[in-house]
């Protein structure tokens, strides 16, 4: 082994202003061994991603296996701005917003210098309304969520940025497209400078900060219901650091915690599912491992809240298998049950995912967009219906593509935030949902 090359490669590391999903420090909570040859090989990798110029001319529909250049099924591509347009760098997540009274639709995109908003109530023809820098120096990591008309937004590993807050009433009339935007507030509560992710329960007005520089990475609790003045509510440290989380009040099957405020976290090696309802004192349910686990990424809980789908981070790139989808089922949530996995018919990382009814919509890096239809998840049956390839030059275990999906909008419309190339809006046409297995008899 050569540790003056290694030396210097982990040189070059840190000096790059973006990072991958995993740190030497979060590589030993895991107990991996670092420094490793493949693993700062991987992050290299994961830190230079070059941008990819696509010139977006109109709408196109999916036909014959292709919208334009990007391989297709069953979804068309609506409208596009590359990141040039949307203010460089590189793109990281996304959300969006729907402004109820004029029926105006937004896609908030996080890149690694700030956050760019961009009109899509006419997805032929997105509109650059303009951006918010980052508050402190730039981060791959940018991840962005919204409570009423406010979008609050947080990144990683860059030092003292708070948590934005933005007025997302301001978009309604840019009067010089595009704007520099100033934050309305920034939180910096109980010590809070970065973090990962950001989560937000609409219902109890709470959003969870994690994977920061507080609360040992776990939850970070803070009070929204007044947005322009958000208050630090609690920790959850007993399990470290959490990667991403789904926090809800729960009505799923498990009849001893329903109203309660449940957060299941991805934290590394383990779904980790806390109840939060009381602030100052949570309480962690379950901590459950699963075969094949690599870095246990993100996950979300099926329409019953029965099954938690997971994406793990490294298991294609680590044990050379095609994109995997874990299940594990939650009927009671002090003793989980893992139930196998899907493995789709091709390779990429799987990075981000989302149940909208009887179907999941992940993003998958190399392989872009891919909507899966659930059948029987006690036996981990799911079927690909549709898919969107954002990153048509290869498939495989890197980590250009598409970093975030968005599919919650109530027109139909989905957002793709991509590493390389900017937003996409797409259109998916999905067939009709297969009822031949009845949810619930297994």
């Amino acid at each position: 082994m050569n540790y003056k090359k290694i030396i210097i490669l982990i040189t070059l590391i840190a000096w790059l202003p973006a990072q991958a999903c995993q740190t030497p420090a979060r590589s030993a909570i895991l107990g991996k061994k670092y420094p490793d040859w493949d693993f700062a090989k991987m992050m290299h990798e994961a830190h230079n991603q070059p941008y990819t110029g696509y010139e977006f001319k109109s709408n196109q529909a999916c036909e014959n296996g292709a919208a334009d250049i990007f391989p297709c099924k069953n979804v068309d591509l609506k409208g596009h701005l590359d990141l040039k347009t949307l203010g460089g760098g590189q793109g990281s997540d996304s959300w969006g917003w729907k402004h109820e009274a004029s029926n105006r639709y937004f896609a908030l995109v996080g890149r690694s210098s700030g956050t760019s908003f961009v009109e899509i109530t006419d997805p032929d023809k997105p509109v650059f309304l303009g951006q918010l820098p980052s508050e402190f120096s730039t981060s791959t990591w940018r991840d962005i969520k919204t409570h009423q008309n406010f979008a609050f937004i947080v990144a990683d590993n860059i030092g003292d940025h708070g948590m934005q807050v933005f007025d997302l009433s301001r978009l309604l009339s840019v009067k010089n497209q595009p704007e520099t935007f100033a934050a309305d507030h920034v939180y910096r509560g109980g010590s809070f400078q970065d973090a990962h992710n950001i989560i937000i329960n609409p219902e109890s007005n709470f959003a969870y900060l994690v994977g920061g520089n507080t609360c040992s990475g776990g939850l970070h609790m803070v009070n929204i219901s007044a947005p322009l003045a958000p208050t630090f509510a609690g920790c959850f440290s007993a399990d470290g650091y959490t990667h991403d989380a789904q926090c809800l009040t729960y009505q799923g099957p498990d009849q001893d915690y329903h109203g309660r405020e449940i957060c299941f976290a991805s934290n590394e090696d383990t779904v980790t599912v806390v109840d939060v309802t009381v602030k100052n004192n949570p309480t962690q349910l379950s901590r459950t491992g699963y075969t094949g686990s690599q870095y246990t990424h993100q996950g979300w809980l099926s329409k019953d809240q029965r099954y938690f789908l997971i994406d793990d981070e490294l298991d294609e790139r680590r044990d050379d298998v095609n994109t995997r989808t874990h299940v594990m089922d939650f009927r009671d949530l002090d003793n989980p049950v893992y139930k196998g996995f899907h493995e789709s018919a091709g390779m990429s990382i799987d990075h981000n995912q989302y149940v909208v009814g009887d179907h999941t919509y992940q993003a998958n890096y190399t392989r872009g967009l891919r909507i899966l239809e659930l059948g029987d998840l006690s036996q981990t049956e799911m079927t690909e219906v549709a898919f969107f390839d954002t990153y048509p030059e290869n498939d495989g275990g890197g980590f250009p593509g598409a970093w975030n999906v968005y599919p919650f909008f109530d027109n139909g419309l989905v957002i793709v935030s991509d590493v390389n190339r900017g937003v996409f809006i797409l259109q998916p046409n999905l067939p009709v949902v297969d009822l031949i297995f009845i949810d619930g008899l297994d």
